[in-house]
């Protein structure tokens, strides 16, 4: 043992001459000069733009990657806005699904924009629990841009919108029967056995839809003003009477998204110095198209000239509004006509320009910086734990409004296998097949499992920290 205590600490002393010698063997450093002139180098620094970066077009500094989005690898900043392309095609397909935006700011609020069949596989994939997304802006009645709506109602009122209505806001229609109030009437009468089916779980307002129908021809009404947010909406020529097009301003940053419809002043006039502009685009290929997307051409050209925007448009529309950065949505992402799109879109405008697509394009925007990466989403991912606004010091969970017993008739129960003939042999779970409680469930947050009260109330202990500093920059 004496031997080996020596020879380490003999270890141990070569071993620190040895670090000397070399920290004494440093070589003479560059010339001032030099060190600048190399790494400066191919650094602009003012001196020159630099491609198509232009100023302002950057990543900022919190961005774990400057190519790639990881869900739930970064939070929203106090003073950002993220948004999420979460669907990015009128024809729904594995790579795409159909239309939906997602916009985040940093003031902890969440607002989609269409809510396209499929889309909510990428919300959920991206990390985003299904009772943090209550308010939905649906730009018009084609089902591509709000045929997941019925998935989000059943599912996010069962996965924890117990205390918060979903709220849906839409144009209404020339007549009663094509608004968004019908709509969402009709919904709710073809999902009455669902609702019923789910209401032996906790309910309290998660079958409870608010709609803010409002009037399509009232061009630049204001339909929601809340915490600092404001969100307005235009008509947009989309073949039939109740289209619109949406702008959302928050703290000195400013969205758009156009929705379906025909190149249009409107447009011009109310997405003007937007901070991101986004519309849908079709290119000029017609023909081409056709053999892809199985229509004939003259079904394809009609649809472009009555309901879409030609590429060309975009790009005039995008040099008229003049945006920090540009993208267009809601179209195939294909190669055979991507470079086109580009090359249709560059006929007007020079300026910063990018695909709302595939899904999972995401869009940073702080007042001096923008920047879009492709996100990265899992194909089988974990689901986000329901989130929960703890400031009460309590989970409280409704009582069920119904059990099986009231909605099922006793025959087919009495069908069902004795467990002891499948359950092996020493493992028998105990059944919870009566609601364990007789009322409502209220739980005080301190007798939570940490990893409950830590999962449960991550975007609320976020969304606090994210304000208090909000009020702090406002009071300096």
């Amino acid at each position: 043992m004496r031997r080996l205590i020596a020879s380490i600490a003999v270890s141990v002393v070569v071993l620190q001459g040895l670090v000397a010698s070399a920290q004494q063997k440093q070589e003479k450093p560059s010339s001032e000069q030099d060190i600048k002139a190399a790494l400066t180098g191919g650094v602009p620094m003012g001196r020159w733009n630099e491609g198509l970066m232009f100023e302002g077009v950057s990543p900022q500094p919190w961005l774990k990657s400057a190519s790639n989005w990881f869900p739930r690898t970064e939070d929203v900043q106090p003073n950002e806005m993220r948004i999420i392309f979460m669907g990015s095609a009128p024809f729904i397909r594995p790579g795409q699904m159909n239309t939906s935006i997602f916009v985040q700011l940093g003031n902890g609020e969440n607002f989609i924009f269409d809510l396209g069949e499929g889309s909510v596989a990428n919300y959920i994939a991206s990390g985003f629990a299904l009772n943090e997304l209550d308010k939905v802006f649906i730009s018009h009645l084609h089902v591509d841009h709000f045929g997941a709506l019925p998935y989000l109602y059943e599912f996010g009122g069962w996965a924890g919108r117990w205390h918060k209505v979903l709220q849906v806001y839409g144009p209404s229609g020339r007549t009663k029967e094509y608004g968004t109030a019908a709509m969402v009437d009709g919904m709710k009468k073809m999902l009455a056995w669902h609702d019923d089916a789910f209401s032996v779980f906790p309910v309290g307002k998660g079958h409870t839809i608010e709609v803010h129908e409002y009037d399509f021809r009232d061009n630049g009404g204001v339909i929601y003003n809340k915490d600092g947010v404001r969100v307005i909406h235009w008509q947009r020529s989309h073949a039939k009477d109740g289209a619109s097009g949406y702008r959302l301003d928050w703290n000195g940053l400013s969205f758009v998204w156009t929705g379906d419809g025909r190149p249009s002043n409107l447009d011009i006039k109310y997405a003007k110095g937007v901070d991101v502009y986004i519309t849908e685009t079709q290119p000029e290929l017609c023909e081409i198209s056709s053999g892809v997307q199985g229509v004939p051409p003259f079904l394809g050209r009609y649809t472009l000239d009555t309901h879409h925007t030609p590429a060309y448009a975009a790009g005039y529309l995008a040099n008229q509004i003049k945006p920090r950065m540009f993208l267009t949505t809601h179209m195939p992402f294909d190669p055979y006509l991507n470079a086109e799109t580009v090359a249709e879109v560059r006929e007007h405008w020079k300026g910063p320009y990018h695909f709302g697509a595939p899904d999972g394009i995401v869009v940073n925007v702080t007042k001096d910086k923008v920047w879009v990466r492709e996100g990265i989403i899992p194909k089988f991912p974990n689901s986000r734990a329901p989130q929960f606004d703890f400031s009460s010091g309590q989970l409280i969970v409704p009582h069920p409004p119904t059990s099986r017993q009231e909605i099922q008739e006793p025959f087919v129960r009495e069908q069902e296998i004795d467990p002891n003939l499948y359950y092996p042999k020493g493992y028998h779970p105990d059944l919870l097949q009566v609601w364990p409680v007789s009322g409502d469930l209220v739980v005080p947050v301190e007798l939570l499992p940490p990893t409950m009260l830590n999962s449960m109330g991550d975007a609320w202990r976020k969304k606090q920290a994210n304000l208090e500093e909000l009020k702090k920059e406002g009071s300096k």
